[in-house]
């Protein structure tokens, strides 16, 4: 049980740091705003100060967050996933996993797009696998450029230069499932 609470307690800093640049803050503005000083909030975020009730409670208020999401509390024996969407340019990414494992699972609207700009190809690290619920998504993956209807799939190393959108009429619904160390789907079982 000791060990438990050990690795929960190891990990409080840097989801603090993460969630305070989210936030766009930095440790200036948030000492200002909750009274606790820059050197703790360091010491805090590095690992080398023990969080403490007192100090994590404002800074849950501040980032608006609950604290056992701040702390990355172990569940209670609730299984459910709260997700809470967020929209970004137009896109809204709901999460449908918990944070905190080497795979991401999420389901992302896309509006239609009346003017589609030129794809701009991205790489990052990891390994991904779209699967198309409802409408159309355009995947361009290196020199493929791909449709891809309701029911299909398409899986990929994120290394490879990539982009896809929404070109159709009507919002797309796709589920996304994300390896951040390259992990992949693992499919045991094929249709005949």
């Amino acid at each position: 049980m000791a060990e438990g609470i050990e690795l929960v307690l190891q990990t409080v800093g840097p989801r603090l740091r993460l969630v305070r640049q989210q936030r766009g803050l930095t440790l200036a503005q948030a000492s200002a705003t909750t009274g606790i000083s820059v050197s703790t909030l360091s010491r805090l975020e590095s690992g080398t100060r023990r969080p403490q009730l007192e100090l994590l409670v404002p800074l849950a208020a501040l980032y608006r967050v609950p604290l056992d999401e701040l702390v990355g509390a172990p569940a209670t024996g609730d299984p459910r996933v709260h997700p809470r969407p967020v929209t970004h340019h137009g896109r809204t990414v709901i999460p449908l996993s918990r944070s905190t494992g080497d795979v991401q699972v999420f389901k992302l609207v896309l509006p239609p797009t009346a003017h589609v700009p030129e794809p701009v190809l991205g790489t990052h690290q990891g390994y991904e696998w779209l699967y198309v619920i409802e409408g159309r998504l355009r995947l361009v993956l290196g020199e493929h450029d791909l449709e891809l209807p309701p029911g299909e799939a398409a899986e990929f190393d994120t290394r490879v230069p990539h982009w896809f959108a929404n070109e159709g009429t009507a919002p797309a619904e796709v589920l996304s499932i994300f390896g951040r160390q390259g992990a992949r789907m693992h499919v045991r079982a094929r249709p005949s």
